[in-house]
């Protein structure tokens, strides 16, 4: 293995089977605010059933990459396929309808209302004009004991709930719409061992029910503990793509740059020369 940080350009043709199994698939994804060119011929792609972690130093992109693969940002530049077929999403709820899900880090939960409410927060069930608590709460069970999900009761209030079990709602709400690509941005910050542990395993689920899932992450750790693949952005630009497996000092050189100087470059050469 050689030193120097590998063409991100072949990442797609990595993808498994190809075709309608590329849940997501981005080529040249360009992305200006005014003067700040934030994402530069961005190529990625997911698989169904697989797990690709993005991964990258603070200003790096993934925030922004994120926001417009899930609507809220429209690329300037570049193609967006979901499942084959090529999407320009001008709101959140066009990427929902395309089966785009995504759980940010805030989770956007309603700590006051219990766990059915926050599932079904704006796609209540009615019956007689009158809410339907009664199939709320059994899908509620349905979803979450699908997920394996450890939820004491669907009755108590998220406040109630430590910070693996919000995370484990946010991501089954997500769920409802039937999504083939779910997004995750940093599940598992701020959690302890055992809470962290508790969201990798719902990361497996996802993969289980064969969907796609992106997730973003500092945790080198947890990256590799699920990953199939990691893909590597600095600096606005495609860094790498690595299988799930590779080693940490290979991810963060490529994070940072390492692999990519005068130094490094120079001793690789004299290797090679050896």
């Amino acid at each position: 293995m050689t030193s120097e940080t590998p063409d991100p350009a072949p990442a797609a043709s990595r993808a498994p089977g190809g075709g309608s199994d590329t849940v997501l698939e981005l080529r040249g994804i360009n992305k200006r605010f005014g003067a700040v060119q934030a994402l530069t011929d961005i190529n990625l792609t997911v698989g169904r059933g697989e797990v690709v972690g993005l991964v990258g130093d603070n200003g790096a992109g993934k925030s922004t990459l994120i926001k417009v693969i899930a609507g809220v940002h429209a690329a300037d530049e570049g193609e967006l396929q979901i499942n084959g077929a090529a999407q320009r999403f001008s709101s959140p709820k066009d990427a929902q309808k395309a089966g785009v899900a995504t759980v940010f880090q805030d989770l956007s939960l309603c700590e006051n209302l219990d766990v059915v409410a926050n599932l079904f927060l704006g796609h209540e069930k009615t019956r007689g004009g009158v809410l339907d608590e009664v199939d709320m709460e059994a899908k509620s069970w349905e979803l979450l004991r699908s997920l394996s999900a450890k939820i004491p009761s669907v009755r108590v209030p998220i406040a109630a709930l430590s910070g693996g079990q919000r995370q484990t709602v946010a991501i089954a709400r997500s769920l409802l719409g039937e999504p083939s690509l779910v997004m995750l941005d940093e599940p598992t910050a701020a959690l302890g061992v055992a809470q962290t542990a508790e969201v990798l395993n719902l990361i497996e689920r996802l993969k289980e029910r064969d969907l796609g899932v992106l997730l973003v992450s500092h945790n080198m750790a947890d990256v590799q503990a699920v990953c199939d693949r990691v893909h590597v952005l600095r600096l606005g630009k495609d860094a790498g793509d690595f299988p799930g497996d590779e080693r940490t000092d290979v991810l963060v050189a490529a994070i940072t740059g390492a692999s990519d100087n005068v130094v490094t470059k120079r001793a690789a050469r004299r290797g090679e020369r050896r």
